[in-house]
């Protein structure tokens, strides 16, 4: 498969721009499956409640009738990072769509700063997601701290984790590496660029969108400024063999008569 993440630079509040620059980036580089950022139709520097519950939408929204008929159209795979709503509470969340429609949701668990001020915890768990591919996991921007949250998506059968984020700390991108080498899964990491100011905070994004194989060699790493697409030639079988060499398995070798 050909797997791309999509480094844009939203403005904050304008959905349909958000949209159609993402669109843009993605049909300049043509592939199977693209990984968007965290909140990338609206931007992320929330000031209210009141400016998330205007721009916030439900699963089947603009934002995902937009990018199905994208996916419908090019007959590809999709996922997206945006604010939900279920007309009560909001959620950080990504969906999976493709030509057939949605595939999945995932609301963030590890809630990261003042996201906590706006967004409940996500409450459907570490779901693994099927595609004509093979098995695919979704973590959301700080999931990545916490080594449990990859570490179930690979029991679960992930050979790729869809990693949407809005990256401000410097650590992720080279912890990634290590992620993946210990779980000898693909991740492909969608951030952002740019900055956002509002009267309480000015965050500045890294950018350094990527994706990395299950020997936690780079296969694709994009700058620090500038919007753009990064693609690599995957196989996602790969993911299937745990073994470190002819004596150590990563799954066999594991003790957990020793852990905790």
């Amino acid at each position: 498969m050909k797997i791309a993440v999509v480094q844009t630079n939203p403005k904050f509040g304008d959905v349909h721009k958000n949209i159609d620059d993402a669109i843009k980036i993605m049909s300049s580089s043509p592939a199977d499956f693209y990984v968007l950022p965290e909140l990338f139709n609206t931007g992320y520097n929330f000031s209210n409640k009141d400016e998330l519950e205007d721009l916030a939408e439900p699963i089947d929204g603009q934002t995902y009738t937009i990018l199905q008929a994208y996916a419908r159209q090019r007959q590809c795979y999709i996922v997206y990072g945006f604010a939900e709503t279920d007309g009560i509470v909001f959620f950080n969340s990504a969906a999976m769509v493709g030509p057939e429609g949605l595939i999945g949701l995932y609301r963030k668990i590890h809630l990261f700063y003042r996201e906590k001020l706006f967004f409940k915890k996500g409450n459907l768990g570490l779901p693994v997601f099927n595609t004509v591919f093979g098995k695919v996991g979704i973590m959301i921007c700080f999931d990545w701290f916490f080594p449990e949250a990859m570490r179930t998506l690979t029991f679960k059968g992930s050979q790729l984790i869809a990693h949407p984020s809005n990256l401000v700390l410097p650590y992720c991108p080279d912890a990634m590496i290590t992620r993946c080498l210990e779980n000898k899964v693909f991740a492909a990491t969608a951030d952002r660029v740019g900055s956002e100011e509002n009267t309480e905070l000015k965050l500045s994004f890294i950018g350094k969108s990527e994706i990395i194989n299950p020997k936690g060699e780079i296969l694709c790493r994009l700058d620090e400024i500038n919007e753009g697409v990064g693609i690599a030639e995957i196989n996602l079988e790969e993911a299937l063999n745990k073994k470190i060499n002819e004596y150590n398995n990563l799954f066999e070798d594991r003790d957990e008569r020793n852990y905790f």
